[in-house]
């Protein structure tokens, strides 16, 4: 729904009672009446694999109270199912209202509508309150498209009951003008203990496998900073036998991705459709440059695929792309970061320290973006499967890391390569992170995706950190201090 530059309180009554339609079931008596012709939720029928984006559980089931929670990730992605599934699971709580819980649909919207549907959104639920419950849980879907919306949710929360409530903001774009931590998480973002920044993300390998070959084994995830452990060594030398069929399974993944919708159509045809490629483009043109040609995120895209094993030339790229100015590439690039498209991987230095200046690599954070080009006819039919496993593997690695360290992801700080005294790359260095015994640094990863001629990659890992991973295509080697792992099992005990 889009809104007009004055919206009238009318409006945004009508507005709130459309976009919360358990309010009526409530007053019915059928407190989940509304899950059964909901649009969105009905839509999923027709290409459910049962797969759950299990990321506002803790909303959804847990005690409530103050916290306010942010959550973001691409469009396409389901961040508007898994806030309809968390209301459906507050719905059929008994001690809970249903009208203690209102949904805002945020996109065109404008700051002061933003702050005018806050108290409009309370008084139209004042029939709720009593003595013993005056919260409400609100859910917040695409706030990020309002300019503002931080300065106007600070302001709520410090000087009205706002502040006691449950807020779940959802947002397609992370911009730093916005200071989400500054303006939101500071003595402001309520008294529990919830993660307060999310990233919902495309499915992981172990999601993947859940819904489409669920009988394959998915060992536990392993800790990131002991990923050669004895726990994990255990778990690799049961699974030897299976090697092939992970291998398979792992080839299919990176030929789908991870969007829900997406890997159902593979599971169902052997194919995802090019309707669901352009919707993805659609989305990067709106959030990267809406005003650029057609082709241009496609090409882009193409680009990025092809070079994603390397540091990028932000130079010869811009050329190769007819940009005209490196400026324009890299606007492009950090609003592709912002928009949980891409993620970033500096150089860094034996403190794990970005080296100032260096060149830095970009992967796609989805192996699907990387075939879009191809389906559009800008770019290779099949792309390299060498570079979509570094990729995937560095996403997951980002994913684990962030887990482990709230907000790197926001800070773009989270994996990195490095070289070798002797100028050889490793593609994932370790990275330091809090664990339950202190800091502790990640297993260093080298992606070579290969049935034989490992060990030279291991020897140059061996050389500067004793000990390592190199992720291959088949081949599982424990008996060396550097592991040959295949990259689907390395991907598991990522997460």
């Amino acid at each position: 729904m889009r809104y007009s530059l004055c919206v009238r309180d009318d409006e945004l009554r009508r507005m709130l009672a459309l976009a919360n339609p358990w309010w009526a079931s409530a007053a019915s008596g059928d407190r989940l009446e509304w899950t059964r012709t909901h649009r969105l939720l009905a839509g999923r029928s027709g290409l459910d694999l049962g797969y759950r984006a299990h990321i506002l559980d803790d909303v959804a089931l847990g005690p409530l109270d103050d916290s306010l929670v942010v959550l973001t990730g691409p469009r396409r992605i389901g961040k508007s199912v898994a806030m309809l599934d968390a209301i459906a699971a507050l719905c059929a709580r008994r001690e809970i209202d249903p009208r203690q819980i209102i949904q805002v649909q945020c996109d065109g919207m404008k700051g002061r509508d933003l702050r005018r549907v806050i108290t409009l959104g309370r008084s139209l639920t004042a029939s709720v309150d009593t003595p013993q419950a005056r919260q409400r849980i609100w859910f917040f879907d695409e706030i990020s498209s309002i300019d503002g919306w931080t300065s106007v949710v600070k302001q709520a929360r410090d000087l009205s009951e706002f502040g006691d409530d449950c807020v779940v903001a959802t947002g397609s774009r992370w911009t730093g003008s916005e200071a989400i931590y500054g303006h939101l998480m500071t003595g402001r973002a309520g008294s529990g203990a919830r993660r307060r920044v999310r990233q919902l993300l495309p499915m992981t390998f172990r999601d993947y496998l859940a819904a489409t070959t669920p009988t394959l084994p998915r060992p536990a995830a392993g800790d990131p900073t002991e990923l050669q452990s004895e726990h994990c060594r255990k778990a690799l030398d049961e699974l030897a036998f299976l090697t092939d069929d992970y291998d398979l399974a792992w080839q299919n993944y990176l030929t789908s991705g991870g969007f829900p919708r997406a890997t159902a159509e593979h599971a169902r045809s052997g194919a995802v459709s090019a309707a669901f490629c352009r919707d993805l483009v659609g989305w990067l043109r709106t959030d990267i440059d809406p005003d650029a040609p057609q082709e241009s995120v496609p090409l882009l895209l193409a680009e990025l695929a092809e070079r994603a094993t390397s540091p990028l030339n932000l130079r010869h790229l811009s050329s190769a792309l007819n940009y005209g100015s490196p400026g324009v590439l890299g606007r492009r690039i950090a609003r592709m970061i912002n928009s949980c498209a891409a993620v970033q991987c500096h150089q860094r230095d034996d403190e794990g320290r970005a080296v100032p200046g260096a060149q830095f690599k970009l992967y796609l954070v989805d192996p699907l973006l990387s075939w879009v080009p191809g389906q559009l006819s800008v770019g290779p039919t099949v792309p390299d499967f060498t570079g979509l496993t570094e990729a995937a593997l560095a996403v997951a690695m980002a994913r684990r890391i962030d887990e482990a360290d709230e907000g790197r992801w926001a800070d773009n700080d989270t994996i990195g390569y490095t070289r070798s005294g002797k100028g050889n790359e490793i593609d994932l260095a370790p990275s330091r992170i809090p664990t339950v015994n202190g800091p502790a640094t990640t297993t260093p990863i080298e992606s070579k995706w290969v049935d034989s001629g490992w060990r030279g990659e291991s020897r140059v890992i061996a050389a500067k950190y004793g000990s390592g991973i190199v992720a291959t295509k088949s081949v599982l080697d424990l008996t060396h201090p550097v592991w040959a792992v295949p990259a689907p099992l390395v991907a598991l005990l990522l997460g």
